[in-house]
């Protein structure tokens, strides 16, 4: 019996999904968003609608399915073992890498307001892994502390955010906003692409479904943070981008590493920019922390069914999973260092290609689950489940060919794993019959 005083209440879910939703991406998405000008609303309605429509799939998913692990759960429970590991390896994948993305971010933006710590691609290898272990610390004390960690983080970046979004939309230039669609490109081509461009913010807003067996009172809060936590980070990271694009020369905003802080400094002086920098720098931090907080948690659901590796089930007096959260940092670490001799932005692309590639495929997955494990449910929530389907899949293929390749490669990795652990499950029944 988990003592009450160590889990997540609401607030600190609700807290995980926000700070593992808003990391790096509001911080340099106005630079991508930049060209298509105001159009780019467009695919922010969608991919808002569409975040939307997934977090009610999952909410709903986690009334009913009481099971620790999120999508790995319900795959298992709608389709059994095989599609449930798939799950279960694809977003433990998804996770790891991203937290190296998350790592190498973060260097990125210390290195904006102190430059030493970025002034070389292995000083910033360095700043990445300090800040990677840091935050594996702080989850091995407990799933508490880790949890109290994120509501700070989070405190500290999104009232900042919406504090200058709201007063950003006074300065903003109409003329920044002039033509509507700069591009030149069709509207629906549009749509795709910034709809494309802004999905990686809004990862992450399955969290509080993963940690449900170290969650007060799981099956009121975990619906409740998903969908005040996902329109919390969408609401304040959609205003802040938008803002932006409205505050700079298309020209200025298309080229900045650092649009958001560039926008700031313009308008209130160098100081505004540091600070701009400074709660980047400490929204990397949260994100990172709660996506830590998850690599233990995945793959130590599936080994509690036998589908993972025993060690992954193993946890301290803490109640921590510790094998899967050290063997996570340690693949982070690997692909950081891996990569050192590189420029931030190519390690960054190439960590959210494996995560994002390794992600969609669970999301998938549970809304499949859902139209099996919820048979009878009403009209309305099937059409909400229909178009979250299409979303998803929409969502999958528009991450690219490549994408799809790495994705298929990381999966068949899983093979091996998978096969073994099933020899032994099936070994285990054998001796006991």
């Amino acid at each position: 019996m988990k003592n009450p005083a160590r889990l997540l209440g609401p607030w600190m879910l609700t807290a995980l999904v926000v700070g593992n939703m808003i990391g790096s991406g509001v911080f340099v998405l106005p630079a991508a968003l930049a060209p298509y000008g105001a159009a780019s609303l467009l695919g922010w309605g969608f991919t808002l609608a569409g975040a939307l429509l997934l977090a009610l799939v999952h909410a709903w998913l986690s009334q009913i399915v009481a099971n620790h692990g999120g999508a790995y759960a319900y795959a298992r429970l709608a389709f059994g073992d095989a599609i449930g590991f798939v799950a279960a390896w694809s977003y433990w994948i998804c996770v790891w890498t991203a937290n190296a993305a998350i790592a190498v971010a973060f260097a990125g933006s210390l290195g904006a307001i102190w430059p030493a710590a970025a002034s070389t691609p292995w000083r910033s290898t360095c700043s990445a892994l300090a800040v990677l272990w840091l935050c594996t610390a702080i989850n091995a004390a407990g799933v508490r502390e880790a949890g109290r960690m994120q509501l700070v983080t989070t405190a500290l970046k999104v009232i900042p955010l919406l504090v200058f979004g709201l007063f950003a939309l006074g300065l903003v230039h109409g003329d920044a906003y002039r033509p509507f669609n700069p591009s030149g490109q069709s509207l629906l081509s549009v749509t795709t692409a910034t709809a494309s461009l802004t999905l990686w913010a809004f990862l992450g807003l399955e969290a509080a479904t993963v940690p449900t067996g170290v969650v007060r009172d799981p099956q009121r809060t975990v619906p409740r943070a998903t969908i005040a936590g996902m329109l919390i980070a969408g609401i304040a990271t959609m205003l802040a981008c938008t803002v932006v694009i409205g505050m700079l020369p298309p020209g200025v905003a298309q080229t900045s590493a650092a649009p958001m802080a560039e926008a700031a400094t313009r308008a209130w002086g160098h100081a505004a920019g540091w600070m701009i920098g400074l709660v980047a720098t400490v929204s990397c931090l949260g994100a990172l922390n709660g996506w830590v907080l998850l690599q233990g948690q995945t793959p130590y659901a599936a080994a509690q069914d036998g589908l993972f590796p025993a060690p992954f089930a193993r946890i301290d007096a803490r109640g921590t999973p510790w094998f899967g959260l050290l063997l996570s940092s340690v693949l982070a670490s690997v692909l950081i260092v891996a990569n050192g001799s590189k420029s931030l932005v190519a390690l960054f692309t190439l960590a959210i290609l494996l995560s994002t590639a390794a992600t969609l495929l669970p999301y998938v997955l549970s809304v499949l689950a859902w139209w099996r494990i919820d048979a009878g449910a009403s009209v309305m929530r099937k059409t909400v489940a229909v178009l979250a389907l299409a979303y998803s899949l929409w969502a999958l293929i528009g991450t690219g060919t490549e994408a799809l390749l790495w994705g298929a490669v990381l999966l068949l990795l899983g093979l091996p794993v998978f096969l073994w652990q099933r020899r032994q499950l099936l070994q285990r029944s054998a001796r006991k019959s």
